[in-house]
């Protein structure tokens, strides 16, 4: 099925970068100087969002009713690939609906991924989780932020138990806490 024009509000401006290499206060002899990156990530995206997305989204609508607005800040559909941004203190609802839902039922997350975004103020740290559905052979992603100044996250481990070592990885890397982790030093 093909995918639907999604375009929504358009990007968001993350940051701008100068120069090829982001080296500041010397000579610029790669030639390179002058190269200005826009860094921007995909905004949020309007129904419908095709393929399967939409099936997805309104599953989990029906599985949390009247909390789905609450769990779920935005929906992105981006290079064929959809991202649902979850409020931090709702992952673990979100997660369970998303295995346990007979509509849904993604049995695997392949990893929990840290992004650090300095520029996004109060939303620095992202945590991103990539869910498989065998039974329906369908992939998402979550995605949950977090700022510096806060970095926890409640563990998703009680509901996918193998993220136990990606969520130790991500707080190595990234710093982010796993409230409820049962082995995260």
């Amino acid at each position: 099925m093909p995918l639907a024009d999604v375009s929504g509000a358009g990007p968001d401006l993350v940051e701008v970068r100068v120069g090829a290499f982001g080296v500041h206060g010397s000579p610029d002899v790669s030639g390179y100087g002058g190269l200005i990156n826009k860094i921007e990530i995909a905004g949020a995206s309007e129904r419908p969002y095709g393929s399967y997305f939409d099936e997805v989204a309104d599953d989990l609508a029906t599985n949390l009713g009247d909390g789905y607005n609450d769990a779920i800040e935005k929906v992105v559909v981006d290079r064929g690939e959809v991202t649902f941004y979850v409020r931090r203190e709702r992952i673990v609802d979100v997660c369970q609906a998303m295995l346990h839902d007979p509509l849904l039922r993604f049995e695997m997350c392949l990893g929990v991924s840290g992004v650090h975004w300095p520029n996004e103020l109060d939303r620095e740290l992202h945590a991103v989780y990539h869910l498989r559905s065998i039974t329906h052979n369908r992939i998402v992603r979550l995605e949950v932020t977090c700022p510096d100044s806060d970095r926890h996250i409640p563990s998703t481990t009680s509901v996918y138990p193998t993220n136990d070592w990606h969520e130790r990885e991500t707080y190595d890397f990234f710093g982010i806490i796993f409230d409820g982790h049962p082995y995260l030093t």
